[in-house]
């Protein structure tokens, strides 16, 4: 009995460990969507943006993500994700190890985004904006830039400029 219980208790440990780094590595658990936790004014613009947010990106349908949220939208397989309300990045906050206040940005259809490359692709968050909208955009959708000039009007009218 001692025996299967150190079995179970190994099993357990390891499957664990392997969940941790899976969910540490992409940031979300189960191939879900890390889901923003931001200001209460900031959700409202995020709200306003997802119901002004486009079926097609790209050529590619919209799909659901999981958890459902009015923070979240997706397009396409693979998923070409939105995310609203997320943290200023950390190449734009001042003191952070990381920033650069000359980050390389593009703007889109009069929409200013920062430019990320990420293991598979591109992260854009727009700049200038009174809440922080990133875009993640796998390698294989090139250009990836692409996915933005859908996005641009729905941002544009949602969430204000901060000038």
């Amino acid at each position: 009995m001692y025996r299967r219980v150190a079995l179970v208790s190994v099993s357990a440990v390891a499957c664990l460990s392997a969940a941790a780094v899976w969910i540490s590595a992409s940031g979300t658990a189960a191939g879900g969507v890390a889901v923003p936790s931001p200001s209460a004014s900031a959700a409202r613009m995020c709200g306003a943006l997802h119901d002004a947010l486009p079926g097609k990106v790209d050529g590619l349908s919209k799909r659901s993500v999981s958890p459902v949220s009015d923070l979240t939208a997706g397009w396409g397989d693979p998923t070409v994700v939105l995310r609203c309300g997320v943290p200023r990045p950390e190449m734009l906050t001042p003191g952070n190890p990381v920033y650069n206040p000359t980050a390389e940005a593009v703007e889109v259809n009069g929409v200013s985004w920062l430019i990320e490359q990420t293991g598979d692709g591109y992260r854009f968050t727009t700049t200038g904006r009174k809440a922080f909208v990133e875009v993640t955009v796998p390698a294989r959708y090139k250009p990836e830039v692409n996915p933005l000039t859908d996005l641009g009007h729905a941002v544009e009218t949602a969430i204000p400029s901060e000038l």
